[in-house]
């Protein structure tokens, strides 16, 4: 009977504590996470951006004659703002049925609300600027890029209106889907930093909107108007979002150039978190270890 009773007295001592296997888990996790953030490179996600890099080339398309790299903070403070923050600035979508340029530019519009923004030219003006026969190429974060004339950017006609790079958005957009308001920090303005044709000229509505038969207009050459699917005119196509690059050429765009990003394409809001739940729970299982092998060579020198 006393044999039976230290035999298993024996086998509950050797029986790992429920508190110890709950910390040797937790302890794993963190190592686990720590090790995997450590080893594993930051991939910046496309998503809002704060900074725009301006760079103009020579003739041949690769020498680099200046570049500058400015945040949106920078430009609000150092270069003309274009919009009120109140006034909503409106592109169109593709017309599907009826006359696909919709000259009364009524039908299917995009609210791209009540931005603030820089106009590129002032930024193109920042390495130097545009001459005309130049070309302007303007690029985001996940790859879209589209191009410009010298006239587009120094010449706007009133139905095309400023081309600017919109940072702040003051009201939520009433047509199409909502950008978030606000700067592009914490996800405001979430489609910044966005291209916006801010139109002089209203429909019959009262909305300045840059429509199709504005942009069959003000961009005669076919390479720089949108078509959706190859088919239907939709300036909306024209308003990328997440800019992070202006790029000026000389003499225009020579074919087969590279289109690649810049290595820092542009300072996006996205940054890598801190594994807070994983560290807190490896802390805690280090605790229950040490509370567990403490209360149990202390139960064994009694």
């Amino acid at each position: 009977m006393k044999r039976e009773k230290s035999m298993e007295k024996t086998l509950k001592e050797q029986k790992p504590a429920k508190p110890v296997k709950f910390g040797v888990m937790c302890l794993f996790l963190l190592l686990m996470v720590v090790t995997s953030n450590i080893s594993a490179p930051v991939v910046q996600a496309a998503g809002a951006t704060t900074s725009v890099h301006i760079v103009k080339y020579a003739d041949d398309g690769t020498k680099i004659l200046a570049e500058k790299t400015v945040t949106y903070q920078w430009m609000e403070q150092n270069l003309p703002v274009q919009g009120d923050g109140i006034t909503h600035y409106y592109h169109q979508g593709p017309i599907f049925e009826g006359d696909i340029w919709d000259p009364d530019e009524i039908s299917n519009l995009k609210d791209k609300g009540a931005v603030e923004g820089t106009d590129i030219k002032d930024l193109c003006n920042l390495v130097g600027g545009m001459s005309p026969g130049d070309e302007v190429m303007i690029l985001a974060v996940d790859g879209w890029h589209t191009e410009f004339a010298y006239s587009n950017i120094y010449e706007p006609s009133d139905r095309q209106g400023i081309i600017a790079l919109c940072w702040y958005n003051g009201g939520y957009s009433q047509e199409g889907d909502s950008s978030g308001v606000g700067y592009p920090a914490n996800n405001a303005y979430n489609s910044a930093i966005q291209i916006v044709f801010m139109a002089k000229t209203t429909n019959r509505d009262g909305k300045h909107v840059f429509g199709n038969s504005d942009m069959k207009a003000a961009l005669p050459e076919g390479k720089y108007q949108h078509f959706y699917e190859g088919k239907y005119p939709s300036t909306s196509g024209l308003s990328g979002k997440w800019i992070s690059e202006i790029r000026i050429y000389n003499g225009g765009i020579k074919p087969g150039i590279k289109i690649d990003l810049e290595a820092n394409q542009g300072a996006t809001e996205t940054t890598k978190s801190i594994p807070w739940l994983a560290i807190i729970l490896g802390a805690a299982g280090l605790l229950l270890i040490c509370l567990t092998i403490y209360l149990q060579r202390k139960k064994r020198t009694t």
